[in-house]
């Protein structure tokens, strides 16, 4: 990065998980002072995520939220953060959602709605063992762990001289456990890394869960979700669920490699909150298993708001969301 790092009061970022990467990106393009720190948690969700981007999701079928706005512009920042690194974090691909009998009429039926076809490539009616396969284009995969590594490197040692002005708390599951955002929707998953001599050129979901290629022969599996044991800890019974998905999609003859968990940090279906809240503390959350499409758009609102005054897209407003208004 070019130019002098404003001797204006300085930022703090407490947690260097995805949110707070991709807002110490931001405040440094901005030659904002920051400093940055992490508790290190093993189970944090960056740390595990397969980083999977996904346009159209769920049973119904729907576009991820506010994709169309989001996705360009997640793209465009890890590109930046790329160039500026000399190393390669997004990985584009095609995802196959395999869909059973049973939910085919449903799925059938959004096919030609605009706001799902956009994302339609093509409709394959002649696999094994399943109603149909619909590839999807926009689709891709974060090296969650490898940018956040990278970022944490980028800026170690960066302790510009200065009095912190505003802290702005990072940290995901654990400050939502806790209470600090209300009620929350926190959920474990458990996610295995494989080996398998299958094909990697594309993300494959369907019966429950996801086959994410990494390269040279490896892709990540998963992911289960639990509601009540939020410890982190990967468990036999999560193992066998995650082997399931497998089965169901089709994968045999793998050697698993690594098997992990984490736990997502959920307010309100993985829509991101930033903002201040009523207590006046300045938060970054509630990113869910959707980091990788909405971290970046919105670090860059929060820094804007931080650094420029300007407003926060009440959708956003973790004030608003707390006072029932957004």
């Amino acid at each position: 990065m070019s130019g002098s790092v404003s001797r204006e009061k300085l930022f703090e970022i407490v947690g260097q998980g995805l949110a707070g990467c991709c807002l110490s990106w931001q405040l440094g393009w901005k030659h904002k002072g920051f400093r940055a720190f992490d508790d290190g948690l093993p189970w944090a969700s960056s740390r595990v995520a397969g980083g999977l981007v996904n346009p159209v999701t769920g049973r119904n079928f729907e576009p991820s939220w506010r994709i169309a706005e989001f996705l360009p512009e997640s793209i465009r920042f890890f590109e930046r953060v790329e160039a500026e690194l000399g190393r390669k974090f997004w990985h584009p691909l095609p995802v196959l959602r395999l869909v059973g009998e049973k939910d085919w009429s449903k799925v059938a039926s959004k096919l030609e709605q605009e706001k799902v076809a956009i994302w339609v490539d093509r409709v394959d009616e002649s696999l094994d063992d399943w109603r149909a396969g619909v590839w999807l284009q926009g689709g891709g995969r974060l090296d969650v762990k490898g940018f956040c590594d990278a970022t944490a490197e980028r800026f170690r040692g960066q302790d510009p001289d200065g009095e912190v002005g505003e802290s702005v708390n990072c940290g995901g599951a654990t400050d939502l456990i806790a209470g600090k955002l209300g009620e929350h929707r926190c959920a474990k998953g458990e996610i295995l890394t494989i080996r398998w001599s299958g094909k990697g050129d594309r993300i494959v979901v369907g019966g429950g869960g996801w086959l994410v290629p990494l390269g040279g022969g490896l892709f990540k599996a998963g992911s289960t979700y639990e509601w009540d044991q939020l410890d982190g800890g990967p468990t036999l019974a999560g193992r066998i669920r995650v082997e399931e998905m497998l089965e169901r999609l089709g994968v045999q003859d793998f050697e698993v490699v690594a098997h992990e968990a984490g736990v997502r940090p959920i307010v309100r279906r993985s829509k991101p909150l930033i903002g201040r809240t009523p207590a006046g503390e300045v938060v970054f959350n509630g990113l869910g298993s959707k980091g990788s499409l909405y971290a970046p758009g919105a670090a860059r609102r929060l820094a804007e708001w931080l650094t420029e005054g300007k407003e926060i897209d009440e959708t956003l407003d973790v004030g608003k969301w707390l006072a029932g208004k957004a």
